[in-house]
């Protein structure tokens, strides 16, 4: 198989760099680039390379992961799994004080877990499991360690819906979603958290109309594998009928790409402040947000990368 490289765009370079893609070689080209290591990003390199571009498979599909990508909510997440543990005063021993996950320490859980639940259950594995108004003494069958988890992950659910109307979609997500819908593309989004902690996000994001257009939706609660396994992704493809060829998932970390790419997807990237350090090698391209991307540019990107393969 062969390998291809990725495509870095800032925001500074984007107009000169898309210029100079869609100018050289329109059947014979490739796009290499390095990743800086800050949020600092210049310096595209074009570097030319014979691919043939087959139009055998096209972008039909259009995938996206929900926190990160639709919306920076990271910390909204952190800070209502903070509420949920003070308010069932949930100890991790040997600790008499409220279990307080903070910024440096949630950034690692994060891009080592997908999922809310997922996320409990492995820190309480790793660091004992607590006592809490829910459980005064720590849970030691696996009913009652699913009890304590759904009721944490439910009230934090519920004390979420407020956080979520201060917030505003990521820069260009409404735009390129309207865009791809205008085209005939498909439209997905799958994530790795809760299904009702998802819906509210949506319905709150963009808007009902949008939400019920979605080809497909599924949320962590329809498979029985998290990310980074390619489960989610994989049932998106047989629920809207498509090659996993013929679809794009955008995400904004290593554990969502690996997911993708595990399941025979290309995917783009577009980071946020927790993630811009990752290795996004195995994306087909890397943006700090979506502002200027377009859906043609992104249908090009999928071509060459089918070409390659």
């Amino acid at each position: 198989m062969a390998s291809h490289s990725t495509l870095f765009i800032s925001p500074r370079n984007f107009s000169s760099t898309f210029s100079s893609f869609f100018y050289y070689s329109p059947q014979f080209f490739t796009l290499q680039t390095k990743k800086p290591s800050s949020l600092s990003l210049t310096n595209t390199t074009i570097k030319p390379r014979r691919l043939l571009v087959s139009a055998s498979h096209s972008l039909q599909a259009l995938i996206f992961d929900c926190d990160g990508v639709i919306l920076e909510s990271e910390h909204l997440h952190r800070q209502a799994y903070n509420d949920a543990f003070a308010h069932f005063n949930v100890r991790c021993p040997p600790s008499s004080q409220p279990l307080n996950w903070d910024p440096d320490f949630y950034d690692v859980l994060q891009n080592l877990i997908g999922g809310g639940k997922p996320k409990m259950r492995w820190y309480f594995k790793e660091n004992g499991w607590p006592s809490s108004t829910i459980s005064e003494t720590p849970p030691e069958s696996d009913e009652e360690r699913a009890k304590l988890i759904d009721t944490l992950q439910d009230w934090k659910t519920e004390r979420e819906w407020y956080r979520f109307d201060r917030v505003e979609p990521r820069p260009g997500v409404l735009r390129l979603m309207d865009e791809a819908k205008a085209a005939g593309k498909m439209l997905a989004v799958c994530s790795a958290a809760t299904k009702s902690s998802v819906v509210l996000c949506l319905e709150n994001l963009i808007g009902m109309e949008r939400f019920k257009g979605l080809d497909c939706f599924l949320a962590g609660d329809d498979v029985k594998e998290k990310k980074p396994d390619p489960s989610i992704y994989l049932t998106a493809a047989e629920r809207l009928g498509v090659s996993e060829k013929d679809c794009l998932v955008v995400e904004d970390s290593v554990i969502g790409l690996q997911a993708a790419t595990k399941a025979g997807m290309s995917c783009v990237i577009t980071f946020t402040s927790s993630t811009a350090d990752q290795d996004f090698k195995d994306s087909i391209a890397i943006y700090p947000d979506l502002s200027n991307v377009r859906l043609s540019e992104l249908e090009l990107l999928l071509q060459k990368v089918v070409a390659a393969k």
